[in-house]
């Protein structure tokens, strides 16, 4: 004889057993204590076991609760992917977003692939520029969305503010092309937003500099930070792991925080602009409550 799972009920088994009390389960799920007990008393019921031990101090699983434990995610997993699958809107068409070249490879990179997943019939074009250039675009209708990096405290309201970060000196492991005078400095290219930054950093504290390569290849200005000719300046998340960020004690001026914003184009999206802009958000959000 077939019989079916009340997905609530799984529910409610996992988050009693994630947030170890009903009490406190039934705060996540919204729920009353009594409500979230009777689903618990349910769930026992239909296996014919208890699933769970409680004491004063909570509930710990039982053995046959650790046996319903993994079954129960996956369950709970596939019905949250189905849910979604079926209720996400079918889009096509195209989006064309304007990204700064140190932005490309970064958490950027998991929500583009998540979007094209969830967005199969949707063609990506990415843009990349420099900040400024990436706002041009977008008045000129070149890209429907951009993501700009201004400076933090001199950002006006235009724009949705994604996530702040440090901006910080890079240099080679190990190596000393910050101590050399006038310091070398690599950067992308000349329109790049943090380059006005760092040379007034500079200058401020009466460090001679030079540049000695302006290019727009990222690639090639972390080859030569890597070789120790120079040093850059990037987000903190951006810094590839085979570079070293130079802290106060490499004697190099502090540099202000650079805000990330999602600008979109003046005139109406198109709907699957709209939600790549929406799945951008989300995605920022989780890496923000990630790594709090």
């Amino acid at each position: 004889m077939t019989r079916n799972i009340d997905i609530g009920l799984l529910r409610s088994f996992i988050a009693v057993y994630e947030a170890g009390s009903v009490t406190a389960a039934a705060n996540q799920l919204h729920l009353t204590q009594g409500a979230v007990s009777q689903q618990i008393k349910r769930l026992e019921e239909l296996f014919g076991c208890a699933v769970f031990e409680r004491n004063r101090h909570g509930a710990r699983l039982t053995n046959e609760g650790e046996r319903l434990l993994g079954h129960a995610r996956r369950m709970l997993r596939g019905n949250d992917e189905l849910w979604a699958d079926m209720s996400t809107p079918s889009f096509s068409g195209e989006v064309r977003l304007g990204v700064p070249h140190d932005l490309i490879g970064t958490h950027l990179a998991k929500i583009l692939k998540a979007f094209a997943q969830s967005c199969p019939n949707v063609e990506i074009s990415l843009v990349s520029g420099s900040s400024p250039e990436l706002q041009d675009m977008l008045r000129n209708g070149k890209v429907e969305l951009a993501l700009v990096e201004e400076v933090a405290a001199d950002s006006n309201g235009a724009g949705e503010c994604l996530a702040v970060e440090p901006l910080v000196w890079v240099g080679s492991a190990g190596g000393d092309a910050y101590r050399k005078r006038p310091l070398a400095v690599a950067i992308v290219t000349e329109t790049c937003v943090f380059r006005p930054r760092m040379f007034a950093a500079l200058d401020a504290q009466g460090l001679p500099w030079r540049t000695v390569f302006e290019n727009s290849s990222i690639d090639a200005t972390r080859a030569t930070v890597g070789l120790d000719m120079a040093v850059t300046a990037w987000l903190a998340s951006t810094v590839p792991l085979d570079l070293q960020i130079l802290g106060p004690d490499s004697g190099l001026p502090a540099l202000p925080d650079f805000a990330i914003k999602l600008h979109q184009s003046p005139v109406a999206l198109s709907a699957p602009a709209q939600e790549m802009a929406r799945q951008i958000r989300v995605g920022y959000r989780e890496r923000l409550r990630l790594v709090a």
